[in-house]
């Protein structure tokens, strides 16, 4: 009975030494030794932290700063009043730098027709004036034939608390006062100031499509 009792010992000792001696198997470690699994939702977790395609998630994209006179075209076109004299449209809706007026006036020498001015606006307005383009055939004292318009708001005498209104206004009162004395069409200052018959007759022929001063004038 002792030498089994000591067999016994013996035979629990030596089970006991080889336990300690052998790695436990946890729970991230495989039967066959292999890494540890990673999850499909593990995964989602790391791109979503660094970003899907360098982006971060959740910011979205910024949107485009809007220029100084983007912000104050806004609010002057918000004002616009030209009556029924002048008219604004907007070829690109999603564009408030760039516009056109129509101006008919209702007396004086161009009345009943109306003429188109397209508006561009800088960047840096309204410390720089806007841009005015006359699309229509002029003959004016104030219009050369290339659409160029001299109206003093829109060079020297421009300020930053001036707005789209006052050039509207402007441009509508050279219809109705022609300015000889800062002309772009020499000829017809100088007609105006000389013979005023003559120039209305100038300007009717104009209007219906004839030859002034050797230039053939759209018929309106």
């Amino acid at each position: 009975l002792r030498k089994k009792k000591k067999e016994a010992e013996a035979k629990a000792k030596a089970e006991s030494e080889s336990a300690s001696t052998t790695p436990a198997t946890t729970d991230t470690d495989s039967a066959d030794g292999a890494s540890p699994m990673v999850t499909e939702d593990d995964d989602k977790k790391v791109s979503l932290l660094g970003g899907i395609g360098g982006r971060k998630v959740g910011g979205g994209e910024k949107k485009k700063k809007r220029t100084p006179g983007e912000i104050r075209i806004q609010k002057d076109i918000a004002e616009l009043d030209g009556g029924s004299v002048a008219t604004i449209s907007f070829p690109n809706a999603n564009s408030l730098t760039a516009f056109n007026v129509s101006v008919t006036p209702d007396s004086g020498y161009w009345c009943n027709c109306s003429y188109e001015f397209t508006f561009t606006i800088p960047a840096l307005y309204p410390h720089e004036p806007p841009k005015v383009h006359c699309n229509t055939q002029l003959y004016h004292p104030n219009v050369n034939t290339e659409g160029n318009v001299c109206l003093n708001i829109l060079r020297e005498d421009w300020k930053p608390v001036l707005d789209i209104n006052a050039v509207i206004y402007g441009l509508i009162y050279l219809f109705y006062d022609p300015n000889p004395a800062d002309p772009l069409n020499h000829a017809a200052a100088k007609l105006l100031r000389e013979n005023k018959g003559e120039f209305e007759r100038n300007v009717a022929r104009s209007l219906r499509g004839g030859y002034v001063d050797g230039v053939q004038y759209e018929q309106l």
